[in-house]
């Protein structure tokens, strides 16, 4: 069984279930429908529990089939499949009573989202897409779904290249993140295997946000005797500006971004590349967007925007962290052609319409590089930690040799980094020693002098020695380690708050002993004729936002905490 939320208008935590049984997807009716229903809904949705439930086709009326009837859930079972029911597909209900249900927003920890648009790097599966690498660039595969082609079930086939033109390739390489479709030579020595064709005449303009938005036609009757005038679609996908390796591109891009200047939108509180809230840039102040109305469509334009390829979610809610200061739109309505997300028809806010709860964010396909499998992780108590271990000389087909990362230097730019590569989120600790992760048979030093900004996709983009390694101490005791996080807090000083707050005050030396031993003097405070005489203090207030999507701790535990008398 497979389930997703559909319908309009919903956030993501709401909307018409939709259950995939027997190869069709279809809904569920609302007679009998109990909180308890909602409770083991929302758990197969991957949320923690339901909050509510929805009747009579308030997120719109289905299509297909109405799986379930008269369903009945004590709230504890595993599968609906467990609950009481009338039977699968034995219905006496119309689509005007199809349930949805309001599930809590929170996460079951570790849950695969599957309610969204996936794209595979390879679908391996036969009889699918007739695939091929191409120049070494990779392949291209999409989810099997019923739902994205309507009236489908099962497989994709393989699409015939009768009609095709240069903007279907540039949609279908968007969709997987790469920059732009190349369309290769014509003299093409194809597997010698039996192709089944299904679709033939795709026309995409190149800006939808997945294939299965272009026109397109099927073909009846007899699959493997169609496509008689064409040969198999191919394309091959070449990394956008964004994700090339070469100092020449680097360089062109900087130049562009200086031509262009400052950026008006950007993506922050996202652990990887390419996914985060959306933020704007409007009268010389950042601020968010609301997500009344957010969709695929405007995700997608955002996402493009970015130099990345098309949404692949739009999220809802503050699912990557709440922002701060103003929201500057609302109800953002692009039809997805748009070059700009300032191009797109959209509501100024008012102080009514929105708070930050529902900042809305963005998750955008991204070409497949295959950092990850050049980092691995050795030693730790869970896959979230342990001794970096990194892979050389894996370019030029040989096996690549593993070895270690000289902990000298390394701090929390170089561990966001390592945990970015990994697919790890958020760095919580770099660390400089990893004795206590000895675990592991690798104990040579392959890697020293690592300087980071942070941004970088892989540990090789940042600066380091290169092959001639410096390492004061090169025993696996002082090897680099990392803590990585899948959320983390962000703490945002509220810098006016400051300014508007800032006093001078002259102050009696003996009110001032506290401050003094918290080190807030300074030094000259020490020749001071205590407890005669006065200081002259700046005093402020101070506010310290989380914009993150983890609680905060301070990084000492509670178990070594001083009673203090100033406090």
């Amino acid at each position: 069984l497979r389930f997703r939320l559909a319908g309009y208008p919903r956030k993501h935590n709401e909307g018409r279930v939709e259950v995939f049984y027997n190869d069709e997807w279809g809904t569920i009716c609302d007679d009998d429908f109990t909180l308890g229903n909602a409770h083991v809904l929302c758990r197969h949705l991957g949320f923690v529990a339901a909050t509510g439930w929805a009747h009579s086709a308030k997120y719109g009326k289905g299509v297909g089939r109405i799986w379930l009837d008269n369903v009945n859930c004590a709230g504890n079972e595993k599968s609906i499949g467990d609950c009481k029911h009338r039977g699968w597909g034995n219905s006496d209900c119309s689509h005007e009573e199809d349930a949805g249900v309001v599930c809590k927003d929170e996460r079951i920890p570790g849950f695969k989202d599957s309610n969204v648009i996936e794209v595979r790097k390879l679908l391996a599966r036969a009889g699918s897409w007739a695939h091929w690498v191409w120049g070494g660039l990779g392949t291209l595969g999409v989810q099997e779904s019923s739902s994205d082609f309507p009236g489908r079930q099962g497989a994709w086939p393989a699409c015939a290249a009768v009609g095709r033109v240069a903007g279907d390739s540039s949609t279908a390489t968007g969709h997987a993140g790469g920059g732009s479709g190349l369309l290769p030579p014509h003299r093409l020595f194809t597997e010698r295997q039996q192709l089944n064709y299904r679709l033939h005449s795709v026309s995409c303009t190149g800006t939808e946000v997945h294939l299965s938005l272009c026109s397109f036609e099927f073909y009846r009757g007899n699959a493997s005797a169609a496509c008689g005038a064409g040969m198999p679609a191919v394309v091959s996908c070449v990394p956008g500006p964004l994700f090339a390796t070469g100092n020449a591109h680097k360089k062109k891009q900087r130049q562009q971004q200086q031509q262009q200047g400052q950026p008006r939108i950007r993506l922050k509180g996202g652990a990887k590349v390419g996914e985060g809230r959306v933020e704007v840039l409007k009268s010389s102040e950042w601020g968010t967007i609301c997500d009344d109305r957010w969709n695929l469509q405007s995700a997608s334009v955002v996402c493009r925007e970015l130099g990345f390829g098309s949404a692949k979610e739009a999220l809802t809610g503050a699912r990557m962290g709440q922002g701060t200061g103003p929201i500057h739109l609302n109800e953002v309505q692009c039809r997805g052609t748009e070059k700009s997300l300032w191009n797109c028809p959209f509501r100024n806010i008012t102080q009514e319409d929105c708070k930050h709860t529902e900042d809305a964010a963005v998750r955008c396909n991204i070409p497949y590089m295959g950092y990850e499998n050049l980092i691995r992780l050795s030693g730790g108590r869970s896959r979230f930690e342990g001794r970096v271990e990194v892979a050389v000389g894996a370019g030029d087909g040989d096996q690549p040799r593993w070895g270690l990362v000289c902990g000298e230097g390394w701090g929390t730019l170089e561990a966001m980094v390592a945990c970015r590569q990994l697919g790890l989120g958020f760095a919580n600790h770099g660390l400089q020693e990893t004795w206590y992760w000895d675990a592991s048979n690798v104990t040579e030093m392959v890697m020293s002098g690592v300087k980071c900004a942070g941004h970088e996709m892989s540990l090789s983009h940042c600066q380091h020695h290169g092959t001639s390694l410096s390492c004061r101490n090169t025993g696996t005791r002082f090897a680099a380690g990392v803590i990585c996080s899948e959320t983390a807090s962000d703490l945002l000083l509220h810098a006016p708050l400051v300014q508007e707050t800032a006093y001078i005050e002259d102050r009696p030396l003996h009110m001032l002993y506290c401050a003094a031993e918290e080190n807030c003097l300074a030094s000259s405070a020490r020749l001071a004729n205590w407890p005669y005489g006065h200081r002259r203090l700046l005093r402020f207030s101070s506010q310290i936002h989380n914009r993150g999507r983890a609680d905060f701790r301070p990084k000492a535990g509670r178990h070594s905490w001083v009673w203090h008398e100033c406090h």
